[in-house]
């Protein structure tokens, strides 16, 4: 028995039969088993005996599926589906991904991780617990992973909006590689879900009794950088060609992480990269809109951790790239953390916020609420920033005050409140469209209703990495990259921006719906390639071999026929393939 995997020259190889096989999720037709399979592999009686199709079995679960009640149930019913038949559940993903989509990723997953160890049921990804961190290479070894080619890692401790999670994390992980193949068709074979276990600092987990995962403090310091350095060196053996992507770290880690290992093996954060890339793609097909270039934007940002100073370096270098010199593309931004605006001489700031700091001269005339600090109202009253960014988690953090501030220093605001769930987003698309008088360009994080605004329906796009991630791995896996540069993510965020209907009509929308997401995961794959080729990154090759390595590295959820030689079976694969 041969299956092909698109992307990979070795098919896959097996000989499972009868219960095994209708129990093995990427194997599995359900009804879809023709009679002719079902008496080659012994399925008679262990299948109702109407022979169905894909089709079919799409309508079924659809119509199950509306007859679920919460987020959540559909949630657990999509993953659960996951376990049973993944061609069916991709089928079902791909069709209906504008309904689905924030099922199986934002906002719900947000509550899948924290309810993971209650629905848990089957294995799916792994996990890295501290106590086996001598056993990472065995566990990693296993032939069932010769495939993989995408890992997406977590340790749980950041989960969006969130916080600490612990093992629940693993949701992450595994909703994100749903994406990758639903958006990019990268063949879940090719794909791993990883989930760092070094603990828990969220107390109620460490007391919940159905809890997964190892019960004890996080793991801190020394230890911690030991595990993901053995983590890393593992994978790097394991797989050489591999793209890690990491997800969801606490921001003390994530800059840090990424910055020492990057240069390392192909890899990326996508809280830092793939929020940058989106932002900078939505920011620029915003402005087109405004008719104010990029070089004279100014651009606040609430939230300035890891995502908000990424999102802030890519719109410097695209301001740079503009003619804008360094030095004063950097006085255009104005990043407001917790304690407020970022000035010169402020305590605790780390390296990333450094390029982002006013000076206290730039502010010393500036009219404050409150002296010693300066608020959001503060910085749109005096910076009139015609571009604001919320990355900060925390609802509520545009205030009605601030908005109309900037209402009426600027004719079309940018906002975009991109924290997500939808309960941690900074304001409601709603609030700011009425708190503008209907004239702001709004895109948020998590999947908002339209609008309705004087009689005008006014669609509100989600900013969300989806739109970038996927096509980044369909491009570094195509092109064969062996890093992935902030250069290539400014590819994505260009290839991003030009595919939005903004431009060529000012009151389009923001960006492509979502239903075309796998046009953009094609448009972004191909500018993240030839990128990598032109940066010495990947082998160099004429524009038809480029497009033909990536049709070739995609997969469409349909059954393939299964050969009924007697001498056949289905996925058993020795090392040699």
């Amino acid at each position: 028995m041969r299956i092909d995997i698109p992307g990979d020259k070795k098919p896959l190889v097996s000989h499972v039969t009868g219960f095994e096989l209708i129990n093995h999720a990427l194997l599995n037709k359900g009804t879809a088993f023709t009679e002719e399979e079902r008496d080659a592999f012994h399925l008679h009686g262990l299948l109702p005996p109407q022979v169905g199709t894909l089709d079919v079995q799409v309508d079924r679960r659809m119509k199950a599926l509306h007859g679920l009640e919460t987020n959540f149930q559909k949630y657990a019913f999509l993953r659960d589906l996951q376990d049973v038949n993944e061609t069916l559940f991709y089928a079902l993903l791909v069709r209906h991904i504008d309904e689905l989509l924030p099922m199986v990723y934002t906002p719900t997953v947000g509550e899948g991780c924290q309810r993971f160890s209650e629905i848990w049921r089957k294995p799916r990804g792994i996990f890295l617990s501290y106590p086996n961190k001598h056993r990472i290479r065995e566990i990693l070894a296993n032939p069932w992973f010769d495939r993989v080619r995408v890992i997406v890692v977590s340790d749980g401790e950041r989960i969006l909006g969130l916080g600490d999670q612990g093992a629940g994390g693993m949701g992450i992980p595994i909703g994100k590689l749903s994406l990758y193949t639903a958006c990019a068709g990268i063949h879940p074979a090719r794909t791993l879900p990883v989930l760092l276990d070094l603990g828990t600092n969220n107390q109620a987990l460490r007391d919940n009794p159905v809890y997964v995962g190892w019960r004890h403090e996080r793991v801190r310091g020394a230890e911690y950088d030991r595990f993901i350095d053995a983590f890393v060196s593992a994978v790097s053996k394991r797989w050489p060609k591999v793209l890690l992507h990491w997800e969801d770290f606490a921001g003390a880690n994530a800059g840090r992480l990424l910055g020492r290992y990057r240069n390392r093996l192909c890899t990326f954060n996508d809280d830092i990269q793939g929020t940058a890339a989106v932002a900078t793609g939505s920011v620029l097909a915003a402005i087109r809109a405004t008719g104010t270039p990029l070089v004279d934007q100014r651009i606040a940002i609430v939230g300035a951790g890891s995502a908000g100073c990424g999102i802030a370096s890519l719109l410097l270098r695209a301001m740079t790239e503009h003619g804008l010199g360094e030095a004063a593309a950097r006085r255009r931004f104005y990043a407001v953390d917790i304690h407020g605006l970022l000035v010169e001489g402020m305590p605790a700031i780390t390296d990333a916020q450094k390029p982002f700091v006013q000076g206290r001269e730039a502010v010393a005339g500036w009219i404050l609420q409150e002296p010693g600090r300066i608020d959001l109202v503060d910085v749109v009253t005096n910076a009139k920033p015609t571009v604001l960014i919320g990355v900060s988690g925390q609802q509520g953090a545009f205030t009605e005050a601030a908005i109309r501030k900037m209402a009426e220093n600027v004719e079309r605001p940018v906002i975009f409140p991109i924290s997500n769930p939808t309960n941690r987003s900074e304001a409601t698309p709603e609030q700011l469209i009425t708190w503008t008088d209907g004239r702001a360009i709004v895109g948020a994080g998590s999947p908002f209703e339209p609008v309705v605004w004087n009689g005008r329906t006014v669609p509100v796009d989600q900013i969300n990495n989806t739109y970038v991630f996927p096509g980044v791995g369909l491009g570094v896996l195509a092109s064969g990259a062996k890093r992935v540069s902030d250069g290539m993510f400014m590819a994505a965020a260009k290839a991003l921006a030009a595919l939005s209907p903004m431009m060529s009509d000012n009151n389009g929308r923001l960006l492509p719906p979502v239903c075309d997401l796998r046009k953009v995961a094609l448009a972004v794959a191909a500018a993240v390639a030839d990128e990598a080729r032109a940066e010495g990154l990947a082998p160099r090759s004429g524009v038809a071999a480029a497009a033909g390595r990536l049709r070739e590295q995609i997969w469409e959820p349909e059954y393939q026929a299964y050969p009924v030689r007697r001498s056949s079976g289905l996925l058993r694969r020795s090392r040699k393939g």
